[in-house]
């Protein structure tokens, strides 16, 4: 049973984040409609560049992990003042590697596109849209690295209406860019990800006035921060940088897998992972809300209030997923009408999509925990359950059983959902083992 008074404990923290990440996922959904009238090849093209995107700015993801779990850790030891330190280091990190890294993206977008697809077609539609998005990548990143800090210090709501803001302006922006209107040239997918790219700018700003004028107190601004505490953050994000990168770039190989069964394959499967990102991101938010009460918790050394927040954000999770999916996993031609198009393309992409829907909520489980042990400051070991069972298990018998074996889309998502069934079970039994709550941090 759910015990109401830690519920909302968990709820007051989580619920803007989740808010902040449904409205990241209705954007992304927008999107997908926006661009679905141009017709599948451009779906799938954004699809794929919006994984290669992902891939190749995940190392600057990862310092959001690092970011919260120091951030929480300090407010538990009743630090509040020093909070703001790991932020600085990491904006600090960010500012000073993602410029030079921007243009050599930018630069590599053909390249990195022909790679992972070499239908003209979909090249054509979908280099422009990665080279938009890329010139974000320095905002991409100090946007994961304040929302760490936002969730260490439970003002979680900053990170909600940082958000709002920005996708309602991208939305408005990627229209008139997409389309052409107000007299301005039709971009196509190039107007997409620039839309993107102009919203998490947006977001960045919003998040450095908020800082400045509401939390001095907890040292933004006030000093640079300290040669310990950047090999800190240093060696508490790096694994979850490689975390996120492996994650990403398993997930562009996989739409390369898919791809090489043919492109409404492909542009189905896009609308799967993100149809299926309504449940995943409630089980995210909440298990990112329940990491800052588990880093709380351990600098109280109350390892089993810590434990016990973990399996709170769990069950909550469970529930929420289960309400979310349902409609989906019950009426799901209505749903894929809105973004795809084309009969064919429906019917190929319904059975994967509700196998997915019925199963995210045993995955949601698993999602809670990898953000929890994360939160705990024990990034090492997700991150190498995480690659052992994406790199060596799920991608190689997705390309078997796919382009191999010719089995299509359906087999390749069962593949998909065993492999995050073995993930949820790994995460279980180390949260159980209780081995991250002796990681410093």
């Amino acid at each position: 049973m759910l015990d109401k008074k830690r519920t909302k404990a968990l709820l007051a923290i989580s619920l803007p984040i989740i808010g902040g990440m449904m409205s990241q996922n209705i954007l992304n959904l927008v999107d997908s409609a926006m661009v679905g009238q141009l017709g599948s090849t451009a779906l799938a093209a954004v699809g794929l560049g919006g994984f290669i995107n992902y891939m190749c700015v995940a190392f600057f993801l990862g310092f959001g992990a690092g970011v919260q779990a120091m951030v929480s850790r300090r407010m538990g030891e009743k630090k509040s003042n020093e909070a703001a330190n790991p932020l600085h280091a990491a904006l600090i990190i960010i500012a000073l590697t993602a410029i030079p890294i921007t243009f050599l993206l930018y630069w590599l977008s053909p390249t990195l596109f022909q790679i992972t697809n070499s239908d003209p077609e979909v090249m054509q539609q979908g280099v422009p849209y990665l080279q938009m998005r890329f010139l974000g990548v320095m905002f991409l990143g100090l946007h994961f690295s304040f929302r760490g800090y936002w969730s260490g210090i439970n003002m979680t709501g900053v990170y909600l209406k940082a958000l709002l803001l920005a996708h309602s302006c991208n939305i408005v922006i990627s229209y008139v860019l997409i389309f052409g209107k107000f007299g301005l040239p039709e971009m196509g997918t190039a107007g997409a990800g620039l839309g993107t790219s102009i919203s998490m700018a947006i977001s960045t700003c919003y998040y450095f006035y908020v800082a400045i004028s509401r939390t001095k107190d907890f040292g933004f601004m006030q000093t640079w921060p300290k040669k310990e505490t950047v090999k800190q953050v240093v060696k508490t994000s790096i694994p979850s940088s490689f975390q996120q990168f492996f994650f990403a770039a398993g997930f562009t190989v996989l739409f390369w897998i898919v791809g090489q069964v043919g492109t409404q394959e492909l542009a189905g499967a896009n609308v799967i992972i993100n149809l299926m990102l309504v449940g995943i991101l409630p089980a995210l938010g909440i298990g990112i809300g329940g990491a800052t009460l588990v880093g709380q918790a351990m600098g109280q050394n109350n390892i089993d209030q810590a434990h016990q927040w973990g399996w709170d954000a769990a069950k909550l999770a469970g529930v929420l997923v289960v309400v979310l999916m349902l409609p989906v996993m019950l009426f799901p031609d209505p749903i894929m009408a809105v973004f795809l198009s084309e009969p064919p393309v429906r019917e190929l992409t319904r059975l994967p999509l509700q196998l997915a829907a019925l199963s995210l909520a045993i995955e949601s489980i698993g999602i809670v925990f990898f953000n929890t042990i994360n939160g705990a400051g024990d990034t090492s070991r997700t991150m190498m359950v995480s690659f052992v069972l994406q790199w060596l298990m799920f991608l190689p018998a997705a390309w078997f059983v796919g382009p191999y074996l010719g089995m299509g889309l359906t087999a390749i998502w069962i593949g998909h959902i065993i492999y995050r069934m073995v993930l949820t079970v790994a995460m279980v039994i180390m949260w159980q083992g209780r081995k991250w709550s002796a990681v410093e941090v």
